[in-house]
């Protein structure tokens, strides 16, 4: 074989790695924002905790690679070298994208990333518009703006409904026993839905229960009789440990509904980040088989289950606690937050808040926990959160759709934060205006990566050993440039101060203060 793909292959691995990393550390620290905002767990126990749910949910991967593997683009119009160009393509960009967000503390989508490396990768290498599946990149990207949709209107909806039952105080013994048990034990019914009857139905037992109950009566029928079970059993709960179940209730479905969250992510945005490397180390091994057949060969769940592992330990790292905290801060209950935004955001969030009608504030008091951390979430909205985002990956999981975790945690943290009113006070300026300046660069940085996959193909493809040093290079020294850049601007907009734990601010901290600091 043709020294070149050896070479190719053996980077192509050695991206996969990389790019595993950078995913954990943009795109999977989103998966422990509510129990991190909430306070219920520590950042790093909810980070192994999480990642223990992400290797199990890799096991059922495999329908959303299929997805990313040949339904982006028809391998089979490409011969060997231009197919592994593709793919490895895709890794130099994506890890230099990735890179740049997460150290800036911004999140940004792998699938829709992917999405756009592919198209621009499989143009560059075939100057074709052709090779690219148009109605399927379609899908997909409608799919990410629909669960963006169904995230932020389900996660405004549920919030108000809920806090309206339990108000600004999850503590309240006999508010909790009144409300409590129908409120949580509807969460554990749209969790049971989605996350096993929906993101589970390739398991054979659960494939025929979600065809027994797949009709409209069955279907209802099943979750009034879920919820009365869950409620029941909660209520049931509550009465035995009295103050003490209801202290915890909803920080024990925070923690649920990351666990069910991280599952769906191994499920879904997994698939993403493997499929490349796993595609081109398939082809380097069948290169007697035509290309469109080496891309059917299934891929082993030993080979994802490493790839989750790979995401794990780039959650633990300085750059993901970057990423969380900025989340975090953006729907804050807090009024003054350390934000970044851009003059011309904060101008239009200005605009939009003077056309908004004032009301009364339903997000609980701005509070500290015994440690003097900051409470950025109360347990209720830390729920909502989670089970509202597990749900909706869940579900585009079952239907073989890669979405974006991203997008779907910031619209529930956003719109939660909507519900509860937190961001109409205090600097509602800076955190709207850092939500216009997140979307903007969402779409910005996938056409910036469409146009560089194109770019970094044709160099590979024509240039061969020139254009991989090229490519490569050219990726080292950006990533060494933001780096200066990031550390800079995290100095500027989050100054360190001695003796404050990483876990609460990623290793900074505001200056001390009264309960409600300016700037956090």
């Amino acid at each position: 074989m043709d020294a070149f793909l050896t070479v190719l292959v053996v980077v192509s691995l050695g991206m996969l790695v990389w790019d595993c990393v950078e995913v954990g550390r943009n795109d999977a620290a989103n998966l422990v924002n509510a129990v991190f905002g909430a306070r219920v767990m520590t950042r790093r126990a909810a980070v192994w905790l999480a990642g223990a749910a992400v290797l199990a949910g890799a096991s059922l991967a495999t329908p959303v690679m299929e997805t990313a593997r040949s339904g982006i683009f028809d391998p089979g119009q490409l011969d060997l070298r231009a197919a592994m160009v593709v793919y490895i393509t895709a890794y130099i960009v994506d890890t230099a994208l990735l890179y740049t967000f997460s150290a800036y503390g911004m999140p940004i989508s792998t699938t829709a990333s992917l999405v756009f490396e592919l198209v621009g990768a499989a143009i560059g290498v075939s100057l074709s518009l052709g090779i690219v599946h148009w109605p399927r990149v379609g899908n997909v990207l409608a799919a990410i703006v629909m669960s963006i949709f169904l995230a932020g209107v389900a996660g405004f909806l549920v919030q108000r409904m809920f806090r309206a039952a339990i108000q600004d105080d999850h503590r309240d013994h006999l508010r909790v026993v009144l409300h409590g048990p129908w409120v949580a034990g509807l969460m554990l019914t749209w969790l049971a839905w989605f996350m096993v009857l929906k993101g589970m139905s390739a398991v054979p037992g659960v494939r025929q229960l979600s065809e027994f109950i797949d009709t409209p009566n069955r279907t209802i029928m099943f979750l009034m009789v879920a919820w009365a079970g869950f409620t029941f059993a909660i209520h049931m709960v509550l009465a035995i440990l009295g103050e003490r179940g209801t202290r915890h209730l909803f920080g024990a479905c925070t923690i649920l509904g990351m666990l069910c969250l991280s599952f769906a992510f191994g499920q879904n945005d997994l698939a993403n980040a493997a499929s490349p490397g796993l595609s081109a180390f398939w082809l380097w091994r069948h290169p007697d088989v035509s290309v469109d057949a080496a891309t059917q060969v299934p891929i082993s769940v030993w080979a994802l289950a490493a790839c989750g592992l790979l995401m794990v330990l780039g959650m633990t790292t300085r750059s993901a606690q970057r990423v969380t905290r900025a989340a975090v801060n953006t729907g804050s209950q807090f009024d003054h937050i350390a934000l970044y935004a851009p003059g011309w955001c904060r101008r239009l969030a200005r605009w939009v808040l003077r056309h908004r009608e004032p009301g009364p504030e339903l997000a609980p008091p701005p509070e500290r926990d015994p440690h003097g951390k900051r409470l950025h979430f109360d347990p209720l909205r830390a729920s909502v959160i989670m089970a509202v985002s597990a749900s909706v990956i869940a579900f585009a999981s079952s239907e073989g759709l890669p979405v974006s975790t991203t997008y779907v945690t910031f619209a529930a943290v956003i719109a939660t934060g909507m519900g509860d009113r937190t961001l109409a006070r205090g600097d509602g300026d800076l955190k709207i205006g850092r939500a216009i300046w997140v979307v903007t660069s969402w779409f910005g940085g996938g056409f910036l990566a469409m146009a560089a996959a194109a770019g970094v193909a044709m160099l590979l493809l024509h240039l061969s050993w020139i254009g991989l040093t090229l490519a490569l290079g050219l990726n080292l020294c950006l990533r060494a440039w933001i780096r200066i850049r990031s550390d800079r601007h995290e100095t500027q907009y989050h100054p360190p101060t001695p003796g404050d734990s990483d876990d609460d601010h990623g290793g900074f901290s505001p200056p001390p203060g009264p309960a409600i600091p300016s700037p956090s």
